[in-house]
């Protein structure tokens, strides 16, 4: 299943920093694909952080945005 606009909210925002949530019914695998949220690319930064509810378990992660395509990995 793709990406989509109403499973995505704000938990918090300060100074530029911006902490999502997403839950979908795909598995964590899918969901961090590289390009999966290019949709909502203009509101996410380099630097915000991401709480992933997928069907396969729960993640934090990092978002990182480039040229438009946002990628999430693991937090260091």
């Amino acid at each position: 299943m793709a990406f989509q606009n109403k499973k995505l909210s704000v938990i918090a925002y300060a100074n530029g920093f911006t902490l999502w949530h997403y839950v979908a019914t795909e598995t964590l695998t899918a969901i961090s694909t590289s390009g999966y949220f290019n949709n909502v690319a203009t509101l996410m930064n380099t630097g915000d952080i991401i709480i992933i509810n997928a069907s396969d378990g729960t993640s934090i992660k990092a978002i990182t945005v480039s040229s438009g395509v946002v990628t999430v990995a693991a937090l260091s």
